[in-house]
């Protein structure tokens, strides 16, 4: 489980492809804090510690996880949004996250608005996600606020701090994105429906 708030940016030195699989290697300042087994989103996606050695470590993506965010796409040398999982007890600062990615999504707009950002997002709607002005929503990771919600688009709004220190900085227009839509949400669109 995690929050949507990111910690620290990631460096991938390292991309290794094992039948279906790809073994994934990040050097981070926050390597000598992990364990193996332990759980890290990467870009939204939730993975698990398999090695660790000096400042790099390795985490395996199975073809599921590969389908369904925008981990294929990664390159060594990309910078990747990380967060440990969330301790009990702490302060739920984002919201609640999975580190399971429902859909990507494409950037469709960057604008900038003296001193913040709006970045607006486009979906396959055939998915049947949805996302509800000022709900949440989970891309690349990052715990955010809908803006301008529309049936397959939304947008949010990028105060310095969070593009100084995610990797929303390098987004350009067709940048594709991991999408995970509020859990509660899905929930409450999973009820209706069988009550339909």
């Amino acid at each position: 489980m995690f929050t949507g708030i990111i910690e620290t940016l990631g460096t991938i030195t390292g991309l290794e492809k094992e039948g279906e699989n790809i073994h994934v290697s990040v050097r981070a300042d926050i390597t000598n804090e992990l364990k193996i087994d332990q759980s890290v989103a990467h870009n939204g996606v939730c993975l698990t510690v398999v090695s660790i050695k000096d400042d790099i470590y390795t985490v395996t993506a199975i073809k599921e996880t590969i389908d369904k965010t925008n981990l294929g796409d990664w390159q060594v040398g990309d910078a990747v949004n990380l967060e440990r999982a969330m301790k009990l007890g702490d302060r739920l600062d984002g919201h609640i996250v999975q580190g399971h990615v429902d859909q990507t999504a494409i950037c469709k707009n960057i604008e900038e608005a003296d001193g913040s950002w709006y970045f607006t997002f486009e979906y396959d709607r055939s998915l049947n996600n949805i996302t509800i002005e000022k709900g949440s929503i989970t891309v690349n990771g990052t715990s955010l606020t809908v803006v301008n919600s529309k049936i397959n688009e939304f947008s949010v709004a990028i105060i310095p701090y969070t593009y100084e220190h995610t990797n929303f900085n390098s987004f350009k227009i067709g940048t594709k994105v991991n999408l995970e839509f509020d859990v509660i949400g899905k929930y409450v669109k999973r009820l209706h429906e069988l009550q339909a």
